[in-house]
């Protein structure tokens, strides 16, 4: 049984479920859809994108809320697969219903309906498949893996934009759709539900899930709220794992506002086209993967820590730049450097906290290292939504991650920043 679950075949089918949601992400929440609503569903920009990020803030709301619960759930029923299956069902549908949004504000409700439900069930598919992973996986391997399945997003996220630029939104597009009602456009919606849909195939074939624990729905419940008030009051116990997680809520909301204003901004502030934005998100792909595979060594040599800090120093400067220039070719510069940056503060915050949460709690800690990610994911939105409305700017919306970075790095001045540091600190008393 062992060696079935630690088989090469299950745990490159479970790294291509990233391959296969990284498609909502690219092209629906930030480089193809979300630019398309702002700019041609909405009445005008500054209403879309506050309309966009207000959707986006309450989808947030309902997974921060309700993924931590639900994965805790899943934990004493055993099997996953029936949760992946049923949220990425939900994520697939939704997305390919929004080919059906044409250009006019009658159809900007739906449109956020919609996209609404789809990022809700392809976050909810990632909490039950990255709880899959330790099963899947030998513990000596499991950095390693979880690695090699964020670079497989990586890539799966780029080919997919590809795809759509050349398939159907470049002029010459292998697909000549009528550009009337952006069907050029909107068809992406339908290539983004097929690509998540066929790639989240293999998962269900190849990888070996947890026994059924035969517990009912009702008690699984029951123990699954038992189990997340233990995990929050656990966490008071080790203040310096509370304050990274604090911190890492922070920055990280400030990295997925971020990403899912990007389209907008690309085309609100500097009137690109979708082809452009394709482009550019092809770009920041590219960057994206080349510095979280360089920054993998010196998280190695130098400590996490030491990585997200000059991570987000990495962000916070382009991003500032990016704000303030007029030039598309100096936006194009500063976003790319950019994109060196935004896989190593994620991937180190993960080795940051498998190394400093003791391992009788370390389930515990990375459940509430999920709720940091996900409990104030609608701050950001909310933010860049009602500062854009208040003030009729996209850059002073966009203000606001910066802000988020700023506050992330603050928090982590007095975090610990090697496991020696972190051991001292206890042995003098700093548990509470």
């Amino acid at each position: 049984m062992a060696a079935r679950r630690h088989s090469a075949a299950g745990l490159l089918a479970w790294a291509f479920y990233d391959w296969a949601n990284s498609a909502f992400s690219t092209l629906i929440e930030t480089f193809v859809f979300a630019a398309y609503f702002a700019r041609s569903v909405a009445e005008n920009e500054a209403l879309g994108t506050a309309q966009w990020g207000n959707m986006l803030a309450v989808s947030g709301l309902v997974i921060g809320i309700g993924g931590p619960l639900l994965g805790a759930v899943a934990d004493h029923r055993g099997r996953r697969k029936p949760w992946i299956a049923a949220f990425t069902l939900l994520s697939v549908v939704a997305t390919g219903l929004l080919w059906f949004v044409k250009p006019d504000p009658s159809w900007a409700l739906p449109a956020l309906v919609l996209a609404g439900l789809g990022v809700i069930g392809m976050e909810y598919g990632v909490v039950f498949a990255n709880a899959m992973l330790p099963s899947l996986c030998p513990p000596e391997r499991l950095g390693r893996w979880s690695g090699w399945g964020w670079a497989v997003g990586y890539v799966g996220g780029l080919l997919c934009l590809v795809l759509g630029l050349y398939g159907f939104v470049a002029k010459g597009a292998w697909l000549a759709l009528p550009r009337v009602d952006a069907e050029h456009v909107r068809a992406t919606a339908l290539l983004t539900a097929a690509w998540f849909g066929l790639f989240s195939l293999p998962l269900f074939f190849f990888s070996a899930d947890e026994p059924d624990t035969g517990l009912g729905l009702g008690a699984a419940v029951r123990a699954g709220v038992t189990q997340l008030r233990d995990s929050l009051r656990e966490v008071r116990r080790y203040k310096d794992i509370a304050r990274f997680l604090i911190a890492r809520m922070l920055y990280n909301d400030g990295l997925t506002t971020m990403f899912a204003f990007g389209g907008i901004y690309a085309a609100g502030s500097f009137g690109m086209e979708p082809e452009e934005i394709l482009l550019y998100g092809i770009g920041l792909n590219v960057t994206a993967g080349l510095g979280a595979a360089a920054f993998a060594v010196l998280d190695d040599k130098l400590g996490p820590k030491k990585v997200i800090v000059w991570s987000l120093l990495g962000l916070i400067l382009p991003a500032s730049l990016m704000l303030v220039v007029r030039s598309k070719a100096l936006f194009w510069v500063f976003g790319l450097i950019l994109g060196l940056f935004v896989g190593p503060a994620q991937a180190s915050s993960r080795t940051w906290l498998a190394r400093m949460a003791p391992e009788e709690v370390r389930n515990q800690m990375f459940g509430l290292f999920a709720l940091s990610g996900k409990l104030t994911a609608f701050i950001g939105p909310l933010l860049v939504g009602w500062l854009t409305l208040a003030s009729g700017s996209q850059r002073v919306g966009l203000s606001s991650v910066v802000l988020l970075f700023l506050a992330g790095l603050w928090l982590l001045r007095k975090v610990p920043g090697t496991d020696q540091d972190f051991a001292k600190e206890s042995q003098a008393g700093y548990k509470g």
